[in-house]
């Protein structure tokens, strides 16, 4: 099912017969490829057996021992997987398992946070969590490309006779595979060795590619600097194995192996483990996928727990694997070895996937992709409910039962041991860790774990599996429809339709899905032309597609890609976001569509000056230099990303995944697009206005409709979208396929006039200077040994702070330039913070033709309107640098003239300046549509913070009456954007990467010239954000009266969620505690380490035990003015906030003893896990400048006599909780920290402390609003932002300095 595309020899001088079925010939040289791309170079397709060979790089004996070393009889599948462009962009998730709406693999390297997508693991949050549910995105590639074949021959050492005879020694074994279905070999196999790997060039880390004797291929990533170790499984088995009477299996199985194995049957000790280690896991399943991942700190002691079994002798002993890593891969590989599925923990973890498919109900991207999902054709396994709930997963049961088995359902119990037993084997799974150790060490920890996974099953038969499978002769793309038995997951069926969705939030879209081969296909692999046809699609130049419509106020934005990717078939999409008259125009927008294709077809088939393979040779180049410049990212996102391509590349290869781009081939890129017709596509169109439509009011074309009014409504069944849908009549079909004329001003882009060519660097023009003066190269000299020297003062004048560091540790071409503009104008009403943030966007419109190049090529901007100040920064390649910044700081000034001289003389910016109302207006009405823990966030966020602007306040300035009557003009916006940006005002600014104190005094002379020409900003002109110090239980008493005397929350905020549709409940309890200047630094450390201690023991408690919800967290919460509070939150679906209030405060207690039985010796475990965390180093630039800027900005309000950064901070924060340390004239101890934390809960958190600050935010969902109702009026309750105003003013202003001043 995965062969790989072969090569074309430059010689031929040795033929080899290879004794294989005819069937199996493709597969079987793809592992030849595989074994001798190293060592004999290329290699042509088999035909009847027979295998060309090239030995132009080695000697024929070479080849021929090589050769008569391998038994390739019944060899097992090998292949090269395409990467998928689209890339998932998974949410935060407050533990349990996810379900993905949307393939497309996983892009490598992505920057994230630690917790994508559910599992039933947890992502720990020091502040605050921000979930959002997980989606389709955007696609997204994978900005790399390998070398040529020529140069990568080279750089493998193919000409080194030791090269050769290691590659002979590592394939020598019985029927030895990359997938290993065969394997019989008793000792570890090296598959690529570190002198092998294809890398970028910053890349220091040393790679191993193994295959264990039990058949698991596994690749070992040793990195001696990395603060953060981490390892990932992924499986080849997701939702679409689930058994039809079992819906949602894979995702509840995934929840399961979390909760218990026979080794370790407690089912928090994985996860405590981690925790112990600074460190969290995940996981998420997927439609053909699974993948679980975790990552630890190496901390610099030994788990000392007494039940721990690393400190009596496991896999840590002996090895120089740190105990974290260790023990991780310990209790991960027990998941695969002997997990408990213990009938307790079924029957509660059944409630919490019925919760996380509740909390899905209202989202637009998970009822859009069931939707989806849902007209698929019959036997298809993409028509499959991936999420499941209680009732599919107990087949009948009721949730309402106090079992399964009593509420009309039966326990699954045996399918989960029977999906582990079917799926769950050597050869399914691929794994990845990064480590601290050397590779002998690392391999030696996963031998001793992974190791332990039983051996498969031996292989059913080919024949067998063959009958399962389409038959694949004679088709371009072999593997499309391949996989299921032939079972077109899309047909003419369900093709060739327009379906029309009423959406939850207010939203305008027409997406456009045609039914294309699997990504993977090996025709797809070698050129990818997806690539270059969606690049041109979505193209944004002046005169593409996206220019025309966004110049006749039509769309918002427009994209494409692969959305959807499985084995045998994706989808490539086409999205575009409508404006009102957009969609009021929708035929006239489609058609445009579709001439847009037709121009694109036509080049492609009449492209006689080579244009086409010049846009490719592009993104080629483009990938290329993307790749080799390419920074280490973060360990987890890379082990979970590289476990899953590990089945689709060659391991030497896969850390350059889909860089690896052949050619422009002009047939394969003709048929793929012949996949672009009317009759190959659905058209799903998401309008709120569907519903007040009768059929008339839709604007027709010549050629008639595209409507589906005439159908009618519908309700999906999982997810309760409606819809409606009809099939395109033949002379739409006709009219789109074959357009007569198309509009003049489509034209295709030009070639890119951004992409870089100079990638010298600074530093080494610099070293070379100093050199001949005789002064020390590289960093300051007296810097101390893993110092990192913060940026220093360039320019310090009256307005203007310049703050400047050359990169010299991470040596890419790349620089950053960051300034905020801090003025007190943007955020003095309501309509002057909604003006600034109209003029934002329609600058971002305006620039985009210009700048859009840019940003393919590796360049890009931002410019951001906060309450402070406007903040632009660029970012890229340093060549093209320096022009962008000129381009962008100049607009903004000429764009504010134009504005002013009003729509008469710039009819084009009045309609972006109207688009931009009408798209700010329903972004903030759909902020009320935010999920219930969400809104309980906000609302009382407008309680204890002072000078806030509710969203009502906003809205009022875009609709309603007074908006008729002071309606919002272009003129206004300009004067309002100017005022800002030309007014009183101060700049820091930052420049550091590639960049020399020259060129960053000439972006200074930018700043000046163009935003400092007035007065600079007084100090009593700072704009300042506080928060309110919440009332205490006497002073609740004083002003609600000796009703809430009784309560331990006197004050509750409460409101109703505003969808219809919207199934939970939401409670977040905050317990407020000093300022953080009167907490210091030795108040916050241990305000982190007991939130970060807390949050694993609420989670346990209220999710996993008492079942209460999906969403559970423990955090430190920070509001403005350095304000700090502990929070929890809670979202149900099943109970109602006063009795998740009761359960949080019972947990509360709970956790108070626990804090008070807690060994020493685990307190200082927990403390050098925060520890880890705040020192935790920067691994690529842009996490430098991230950093270095974050310590910058904070001073942006402070006192000209404290307005210098902390660089140092997190450091000294560090020191508070080092055990050992000197801190405050004490020494740091275990004892010291827990006492410490017992102090701080009963002075702040315990419910009868005097100096508790409580606050309840409560938020009902619709079928519990009489509860929101009887409360109305109560005393400390609190149930509009006109009682939170009221109470405001009897409040007290906590002290807003910071703690580090």
């Amino acid at each position: 099912r995965r062969s790989a595309r072969l090569y074309t020899p430059k010689c031929n001088d040795v033929e080899v017969t290879v004794r294989t079925r005819r069937e199996a010939a493709i597969e079987s040289s793809a592992i030849i490829r595989v074994v001798f791309t190293k060592l004999i170079g290329q290699v042509t397709p088999p035909t009847h057996g027979t295998m060309r060979i090239s030995s132009s790089s080695v000697s024929v004996a070479a080849a021929a021992a090589l050769l008569a070393s391998s038994d390739l009889h019944d060899a097992a599948r090998c292949g090269a997987h395409a990467f998928s462009p689209a890339a998932r962009s998974p949410s935060s998730s407050v533990g349990g398992g996810s379900t993905m709406p949307s393939d497309g693999r996983r892009l490598p390297f992505a920057v994230g946070g630690l917790g994508v997508v559910g599992g039933g693991g947890s992502s720990r949050p020091l502040t605050e969590l921000n979930e959002s549910p997980p989606g389709e995105t955007a696609p997204v590639e994978v900005e790399a490309e390998a070398a040529p074949a020529e140069e990568a021959a080279a750089g493998t050492n193919g000409d080194d006779p030791a090269a050769a005879a290691t590659i002979v020694a590592e394939t020598t074994g019985e029927k030895s595979s990359l997938n290993g279905e065969e394997q019989k070999t008793t000792t570890t196999v090296v598959l690529a060795d570190a002198a092998s790997f294809l890398k970028p060039l910053p890349d220091s880390r040393s790679y191993r590619a193994i295959r264990l004797p039990n058949s698991l291929v596994a690749l070992l990533v040793s990195d001696p600097t990395t603060d953060i170790e981490a390892g990932s499984v992924h499986l080849r088995a997701g939702h679409f194995q689930d058994p039809a009477h079992r819906p949602g299996l894979a995702h509840f199985h995934e929840h399961m192996l979390f909760l218990g194995t026979e080794k370790y049957p407690n089912e928090e000790e994985y996860e405590a483990f981690l925790s112990r280690n600074g460190g969290s896991s995940n996981a998420y399943t997927d439609m053909e996928d699974t993948n679980y991942y975790f990552n630890v700190a190496p901390l610099d002691h030994d788990d000392d727990d007494d039940d721990d079994e690393d400190s009596e002798g496991g896999p840590a002993a002996g090895t120089g694997t740190s105990a974290a890593l260790s023990g991780a891969l310990d209790r991960l590989s027990q998941f695969f070895i002997s997990p408990l599925f213990s009938e307790d923990s079924v029957e509660r973890e059944l409630r919490a996937v019925d919760s996380e498919y509740k909390n899905s109900l209202a989202s637009d991207t998970w009822r859009n992709y069931q939707l989806l999902k849902s007209g698929t054709s019959e036997g298809h396994p993409f028509r499959k409910f991936g999420c499941g709930n209680y009732n599919t997963l107990t087949n009948g049961g009721d949730i309402s039962g106090e079992i399964a088995e009593s509420s009309g359902g039966s326990n699954p119990r045996d399918d989960l041991v029977k999906f582990w037993e079917d799926n769950y084997k050597p050869t399914n799974m691929r794994l990845c860790i990064v480590g601290r150790a050397g590779l002998d060490d690392l391999q030696k920890t996963v031998e001793e774990t992974f190791g332990a996974i039983a051996p498969p099953p031996p292989s059913v038969d080919d024949e067998a599996e063959e009958a399962t499978n389409g038959d694949s002769s004679g088709k371009l793309f072999r593997t499309e429809h391949s996989t299921y038995g032939g079972v077109r997951a899309f047909d003419a069926s369900n093709l060739g339709l327009v379906r029309e969705v009423v959406p939850v939030v207010e939203q305008r879209i027409i997406k456009m899905q045609f039914a294309t081969p699997p990504l993977e296909d090996p025709v797809l692999q070698e050129t990818r032309p997806y690539r270059v046809l969606s690049h041109l699609i979505g193209h944004e130049s002046p005169g593409s597609l996206h220019s025309l419509l966004n110049d006749e106020g039509l769309i918002n934005s427009l994209s494409s890609g692969v959305g959807i990717d499985t084995s045998d078939f994706s989808l490539c999409s086409l999205t575009v976001s409508l404006t009102k008259k957009g969609m009021e125009q929708r035929e006239r927008v489609l058609e445009l569509i579709w001439q847009w294709i037709a121009l694109i077809r036509s080049a492609v088939e009449e492209d006689e000056d080579g244009l086409m393979a010049r846009y490719h040779d592009e993104m080629r180049q483009m990938s290329k230099v993307n790749f080799s410049y390419r920074e280490n990212g973060d360990p987890t996102d890379f082990s979970s990303s590289v476990a899953d391509l590990l089945f689709y590349h060659e391991p030497s290869r896969v850390l350059a995944a889909s860089s690896m781009t052949g050619p422009f081939d002009a047939e394969v890129t003709k048929a793929f697009l012949e996949r672009l017709r009317p009759q190959n596509c659905i058209v799903t169109v998401w309008d709120p206005d569907l519903e007040k439509e009768e059929g008339s009011d839709v604007v027709t074309s010549a050629s008639g409709t595209s409507s589906a009014s005439a159908s009618p409504w519908q309700e999906e069944k999982w997810y309760g979208a409606k819809y409606r849908e009809v099939r395109l009549p033949e002379e739409v079909v006709d009219h789109w396929d074959n357009p007569k004329n198309l509009d003049s001003r489509l034209k295709l882009p030009k070639l890119n006039e951004f992409i870089p060519t100079d990638f010298s660097l600074r530093c080494d023009d610099d070293d070379a200077a100093h050199a001949e003066l005789d002064e020390p190269k590289g960093a300051d000299a007296n810097e101390a040994p893993g110092k990192v020297t913060p940026p220093s003062i360039l320019i310090e004048r009256p307005g203007l702070r310049m703050w400047h560091k050359m990169d010299r540790t991470f040596r890419v071409p790349k620089t950053s330039l960051t300034m905020h503009l801090t003025t007190p104008n943007i955020y003095r009403s309501p309509r002057a913070m909604t003006l600034n943030r109209l003029y934002q966007k329609v600058l971002r419109d305006d620039l985009n033709e210009f700048v859009y190049d840019a940003g393919v090529a590796g360049c890009s901007y931002r410019v951001a309107c906060l309450p402070t100040g406007y903040r632009i920064s660029v970012s890229g390649y340093s060549e093209k640098l320096p022009h962008l910044l000129d381009v962008v700081t100049s607009r903004m000034l000429s764009l504010i003239a134009e504005m002013k001289e009003g729509p008469e003389a710039h009819p084009g910016l009045a309609l972006k300046f109207e688009k931009a109302r009408q798209n700010l207006l329903r972004q903030t009405k759909n902020f009320r549509l935010d999920t219930p823990y969400e809104t309980s966030s906000y609302i009382s966020r407008m309680l204890v913070e002072d000078n806030v602007w509710h969203v009502d306040n906003y809205i009022s300035e875009m609709e309603g009456e007074y908006a008729d009557s002071h309606p919002l003009t272009l003129e206004g916006c300009a004067q309002v954007a100017e005022e800002c940006l030309r007014g009183r005002g101060k700049v820091e600014a930052l420049c550091m990467g590639n960049i020399n104190e020259k060129e960053a005094k000439e972006v200074a002379s930018v700043i000046e010239q163009h935003f400092l020409q007035s007065r600079p900003l007084a100090e009593e002109e700072y704009p300042q954000f506080r928060s309110h110090k919440l009332p205490t239980q006497a002073e609740a008493v004083r002003l609600f009266g000796p009703d809430v005397e009784s309560s331990s929350i006197p004050t509750k905020i409460e409101d109703v969620a505003h969808s219809e549709s919207e199934a939970n409940n939401a409670i977040q309890v905050i317990l407020q505690t000093a300022s953080e200047h009167e907490l210091g630094y030795e108040g916050t450390g241990t305000l982190e380490l007991l939130s970060y201690i807390a949050y694993n023991s609420a989670y346990n408690r209220l999710r996993t035990q008492e079942q209460l919800g999906y969403i559970v967290s423990a955090f430190t919460k920070k509001t403005a003015g350095s304000a700090n509070a502990f929070a929890v939150v809670i979202q149900s679906s099943s109970t109602l906030p006063g009795v998740l209030e009761e359960r949080i405060e019972a947990w509360l207690e709970s956790f108070r003893e626990e804090l008070v039985n807690m060994p020493e010796e685990r307190v200082a475990m927990e403390a050098a896990a925060v520890v880890a965390q705040l020192l935790e180093r920067d691994m690529k630039l842009s996490d430098e400048v991230s950093s270095a800027w974050g310590e910058i900005v904070s001073t942006e309000t402070l006192s000209a006599k404290k307005n210098l950064p902390a660089f140092d901070r997190l450091e000294r924060l560090a020191d508070t909780l080092t055990i050992g340390k000197e801190c405050t004239s004490e020494t740091v101890t275990a004892k010291g920290l827990k006492q410490n934390m017992i102090d701080f809960f009963d002075k702040y958190l315990l419910s009868t402390s005097p100096e508790r600050r409580a606050l309840s935010a409560r938020v009902y969902c619709q079928k519990s609003k009489e509860e929101y109702e009887k409360n109305v009026g109560k005393p400390g309750v609190l149930s509009s932002y006109a009682d939170s105003r009221y109470l405001k003013q009897f409040l007290s202003i906590s002290a807003p300095a910071p703690y580090w001043i």
